[in-house]
């Protein structure tokens, strides 16, 4: 097994899929028996200050062991820095961050053109998704037989499914605009003469929109059914996951989407976009989707799900055998073995 090194920025422990990816499939090849340096790069990309930008370049270019490279920081970092790597170059992409919602366009052309640059320097690139694989190979021109999916890996439910009354209604993600969690919030003042209840979990990662999105809630008719719980500890998520009965993101956009997975993995259905890679990520015998940006149709899908007894049991048992048939995080980091072997002289 080659030594290797993985940079990442900040904090490895971040509750985001993107770090949980990143930090499983570091302790998996070191499982498997390679040597892996974790390069812990500085947390503000993919907007560093100049001496962030700095840092990072030495701290990479300083080493020789073949790299892979965090998609937020390859995508934004300076060209001219990252070609002074000596090492062969591993592209970690989840989605291109040209991609993200609400950017300027300045902005977005920016990161487009970073990342059409960087990409040249790679000598292999990691996705976690056929749509992201399809997407680099489609919008920035990257050859195919560069391009390796792994997908991630997903740990199995370790709590019985005990739901609570009323039905609760789950969404896990950051507190982003990318994750639609307005969309959900608007869908939810449509379903005020049915008995439910809903919690929004995840990291804040975008005040602004923290405090717009709990304006929202403390307007809405049925503020008081929604719970914005923010980041809360792994342990309790579990618990919170055995309690619910329906799995609700309306994301604008997804790379891959690895909250579906857990969704999927402890057998809830799923109400979602039709967008990104998530009609590969939720079976269709295990979700209803509707178009990003829709809350009415979101809120009638949620409804459905709800009011339809027949239909949420047969959606649940899609979900649960979708669940079954997910690969673990051993799957994930052979396959990324296999790139790192490949490099070997």
């Amino acid at each position: 097994m080659i030594p290797c090194a993985f940079a990442i920025p900040g904090d490895i422990n971040t509750l985001t899929g993107g770090f949980i990816y990143e930090r499983r499939l570091l302790l998996g090849l070191r499982e498997m028996g390679h040597d892996m340096r974790h390069l812990q790069l500085p947390a503000g990309f993919p907007d560093p200050s100049p001496a962030e930008m700095a840092k990072a370049i030495d701290i990479m270019t300083a080493e020789e062991r073949p790299l892979i490279v965090d998609g937020l920081v390859f995508g934004s970092i300076d060209t001219s820095g990252l070609a002074r790597c000596r090492a062969p170059l591993i592209a970690m992409i989840h989605h291109p961050l040209a991609m993200e919602s609400g950017l300027p366009p300045a902005r977005r052309d920016h990161l487009f053109a970073t990342e059409c640059d960087n990409l040249r320097l790679a000598r292999h690139i990691l996705v976690p998704s056929p749509h992201t694989r399809d997407m680099l190979v489609q919008r920035y021109e990257v050859a195919p037989e560069r391009i390796t999916i792994a997908r991630p890996g997903t740990k199995r439910a370790r709590l019985a499914h005990a739901p609570d009354l009323p039905p609760l209604i789950l969404a896990v993600g950051i507190l982003h605009p990318r994750k639609g969690h307005d969309i959900l919030i608007s869908a939810l003042g449509d379903l005020a003469d049915l008995d439910w209840q809903a919690m929004i979990v995840g990291r804040s990662w975008d005040a602004d929109y923290v405090r717009d999105i709990s304006a929202q809630i403390a307007a809405s008719p049925v503020g008081q059914r929604i719970n914005l719980a923010g980041e809360i500890k792994p342990e309790r998520l579990e618990e919170v996951y055995a309690k619910a009965s329906v799995f609700a993101l309306a994301t604008r956009y997804e790379g891959h989407g690895i909250v579906f997975d857990e969704a999927l993995a402890h057998g809830l259905p799923i109400v979602s976009c039709r967008t990104g890679a998530v009609p590969d990520t939720v079976p269709a015998q295990a979700g209803l989707l509707v178009p990003p940006d829709d809350a009415p149709a979101f809120g009638a899908a949620l409804r459905r799900m709800l009011s339809d007894a027949q239909l949420r049991t047969s959606l649940q048992d899609g979900a649960r055998q979708a669940g079954a048939d997910l690969p673990g995080w051993d799957r994930t980091a052979a396959i990324a073995s296999g790139v790192l072997q490949g490099l070997a002289p």
